[in-house]
């Protein structure tokens, strides 16, 4: 579509006799696979759909988000993360109702129906649970982590109510991209779901979109609000959430969840389904931009020897010295964890250190490695604290004739071709 709109446009101009157009761009990849679970390794998107209270219709938004995804063209799996009450079941009917494993790796095999996985403890052939918390949080644990998901764009994730220790095992065993609230008119169900997304906000999980259940009817060519307005709107204003989406009371949501086929399977042409089409490419949209945002967040300058970092969701760049973020490490082998007392010196660390990389940590963090080989978690708040640097030395140009060393490659030292360029004119 993209490429066909392109050759219409620029053909559109009169002075245009061809157009050639190459689609580069490429599928999103895992940003941060080497510190995942191996069954989570080739997931590009975890999205939660959270709503920290029951009854508001927070499984029927994940379930027709996934299908709704899935219909755009996306590679989708589910997780019911519900243990004592699991809706994926009923909501959702495939064939094989029964998880699998498989014999050698000792991974859960995911069910699937009309291509998107699914996964939840009423797969088991278990119904629902009698357990306390923490055995809730291991089983959760291990039916997310020891899944084999394969290659998806996104992984939906249809939260449990609350804001107790399944949510927070959620959140910081996998590394979620984003949250979508599930919220309904009543401000019983505001009060509940504001708690959800300050917990979302302390653990630097961005809440993208929220969506307002059983908003209204229509009838008579009006609309009605049964139950009043304002709640999500009062959400997006309060928390700065940039999208918001209104669901009607439609009877026939409500079946089609409780047959076993999503609404936006049963009928994508209509109102329901546009609805969702339309959180679809919100979601899209949204994990894309933060993606571009903390894959660019923390980054290395070496012209100037210098940390660029722009925090994700702020405007403000500022620059730190490689060594001073060396030196503030808060790990237990640069500070004993039972005293306080700092064990990395000053004079560890070498004033021209430089980082062999940094790569993104969730949405929270960067880790950064380094040429004594120690792996630095730096977080956002941290790296925001540090002293910064303000006299920044001019990056040493490299000029134009100096292209390429001996294999071949760019020289990327500035320093270096400054030299070679410095030698050649004394040779002249």
């Amino acid at each position: 579509m993209f490429e066909q709109q392109a050759k219409e446009k620029v053909s559109a101009i009169p002075w245009v006799k061809g157009v050639d157009v190459k689609m580069t761009a490429q599928p999103a990849k895992p940003l941060i696979a080497d510190d995942v679970p191996a069954g989570l390794k080739k997931v590009s998107n975890i999205v939660a759909v959270s709503s920290c209270k029951g009854g508001v219709g927070k499984s029927t938004v994940a379930v027709n988000l996934a299908y709704s995804l899935a219909q755009m063209g996306a590679r989708v799996g589910i997780f019911d993360a519900d243990i004592y009450g699991p809706s994926l079941p009923t909501m959702v009917s495939p064939d094989v109702r029964v998880l699998q494993m498989n014999p050698e790796t000792r991974a859960i095999i995911p069910t699937e129906y009309l291509g998107v996985k699914l996964v939840s403890f009423g797969y088991a052939g278990q119904g629902s649970a009698i357990m306390r918390g923490p055995m809730v949080s291991g089983v959760i644990n291990q039916f997310l982590t020891t899944t084999d998901w394969g290659e998806l764009d996104y992984l939906v994730i249809d939260m449990p109510p609350g804001t107790g220790d399944i949510q927070l095992t959620l959140c910081q065993v996998v590394p979620l991209t984003a949250a979508v609230i599930v919220t309904t008119p009543q401000k019983l169900a505001f009060i509940d779901v504001a708690k959800g997304v300050r917990m979302f906000s302390k653990l630097k999980v961005p809440c993208i979109a929220v969506v307002e259940n059983m908003c209204f009817f229509e009838g008579d060519d009006k609309r009605y609000y049964p139950f009043g307005q304002g709640s999500g709107a009062q959400v997006v204003q309060q928390f700065g959430i940039p999208n918001l989406f209104e669901l009607p009371i439609r009877p026939e949501l409500s079946a089609a969840g409780d047959t076993g086929n999503p609404e936006v399977v049963v009928d994508p042409q209509g109102q329901v389904a546009d609805i969702f089409s339309n959180i679809g490419v919100c979601v899209v949209q949204q994990c894309a931009k933060l993606r571009q945002q903390v894959s660019t967040a923390v980054m290395y300058d070496r012209a100037i020897n210098a940390i660029r970092v722009k925090v994700p969701g702020t405007t403000e760049e500022f620059l730190l010295h490689p060594a001073t973020v060396r030196r503030n490490d808060r790990s237990a082998k640069s500070i004993d964890e039972w005293s306080g007392e700092q064990k990395l010196r000053y004079t560890d660390i070498a004033e021209n250190i430089e980082p062999e990389s940094i790569r993104p940590m969730g949405n929270y963090a960067v880790a950064i490695n380094w040429p004594d080989g120690f792996s630095q978690i730096a977080p956002y708040d941290q790296l925001a604290s540090l002293e910064r640097l303000v006299d920044v030395p001019e990056p040493v140009p490299v000029p134009e004739n100096i292209v390429a060393s001996t294999d071949s490659s760019p020289i990327k030292d500035a320093g270096a071709a400054a030299i070679l360029s410095h030698a050649r004119r004394l040779q002249t």
